[in-house]
C-alpha cells in the first residue's frame, strides 16, 4: 500500500515484540522509504536499548509474569510494550532519501512532526517536537520515556511520542511509539531494583510521560483503544511528507 502523494510503501507487521524488533525491512526492499504499522501480538516484553544490560531486569520475575525481555538496535533506556497498549510505528529512510539528513539531531524532526499534525487532527492541543540535543533525567538511563531525544513529541514537559534510531551505510531505521496509557507501575515492577530505589522511580516517573487518551478531547474517552490507535494510525500515514 502507498500513501498518497509521498512515494511511501505501506506495511502492516504483527508479531510478537521479538518478531518485530528483527532486521527489517528485508535487504531487497531497503532502497525505498517504508513506513510499518506494527501491531504487538504475543506476551508483553520489556525492550531494553541497544547499550542496556540485560541485568536491569528482574528476569526470574519477568520469566514468573510470562514477560519476555528482547532487545532493540537502536539506543535509550527500556520500554514495557503490550498488546493494544501502544501505537508503534517504525519507518526506513534510505540513504538517498530526500528525507535523509547527515545530523543525527535533524534527521528525526521529520518524523516528530508527522505524529504531531497526526495528533493535532485527532484533537490533541498544545504539542511541540523536541528539536534539540538528549536531555536527560535521573531514570532515563534507565527507562525511555523518562528523558527527551530529538523529534520526540511533547504535551508540555511530558514525553508523548519516543523515537530512537540506527543509522547505517543503506538508511536509517526509526523506531517511534506512543503508550496508549501512561502507567511506570508494572515496568518498575520488573526492573532489577531494590525496595527503595522502586519507590522512587515509581514517584520519579509518574509525571515525566503521558498517553495519547491522557491529552485527546473528552470526546474520545469512551472510544474503545483499537478504535483509537487505528484513527491515529490512519492519521499518521496522511500526516507523512
Amino acid at each position: 500500500m502507498t500513501a498518497p502523494g509521498g512515494g511511501w510503501s505501506i506495511e502492516r507487521r504483527v508479531g510478537t515484540a521479538r518478531a518485530l524488533h528483527e532486521p527489517w525491512p528485508a535487504p531487497t526492499e531497503r532502497r525505498r522509504r517504508t513506513v510499518a504499522l506494527c501491531s504487538l501480538r504475543g506476551p508483553r516484553a520489556v525492550v531494553l536499548g541497544s547499550t542496556q544490560s540485560i541485568d536491569v531486569v528482574d528476569l526470574q520475575r519477568s520469566a514468573s509474569e510470562g514477560v519476555d525481555v528482547v532487545r532493540r538496535r537502536s539506543g535509550g533506556g527500556a520500554v514495557l510494550v503490550g498488546a493494544g497498549e501502544q501505537v508503534w510505528v517504525e519507518v526506513w529512510i534510505p540513504r538517498d532519501d530526500a528525507l535523509w539528513d547527515d545530523d543525527v539531531i535533524r534527521s528525526s524532526w521529520w518524523l516528530g512532526e508527522s505524529w504531531k499534525r497526526a495528533l493535532e487532527e485527532l484533537g490533541a492541543p498544545g504539542l511541540l517536537v523536541h528539536r534539540r540535543r538528549s536531555m536527560g533525567g535521573d531514570w532515563s538511563d534507565l527507562v525511555c520515556f523518562a528523558g527527551i531525544g530529538p523529534g520526540e513529541v511533547l504535551a508540555g514537559t511530558a514525553k508523548v511520542v519516543g523515537v530512537a534510531q540506527r543509522r547505517t551505510r543503506e538508511g536509517a531505521r526509526l523506531h517511534s511509539m506512543a503508550p496508549m496509557s501512561w502507567e511506570p507501575a508494572p515496568l518498575v515492577a520488573l526492573l532489577a531494583l531494590d525496595p527503595l530505589r522502586a519507590r522512587l522511580a515509581h514517584d520519579a516517573l509518574g509525571d515525566v510521560a503521558t498517553g495519547v487518551r491522557g491529552i485527546l478531547p473528552p470526546s474520545w474517552c469512551d472510544t474503545e483503544r483499537g478504535l483509537v490507535a487505528s484513527a491515529l494510525e490512519d492519521a499518521l500515514v496522511s500526516a507523512l511528507p
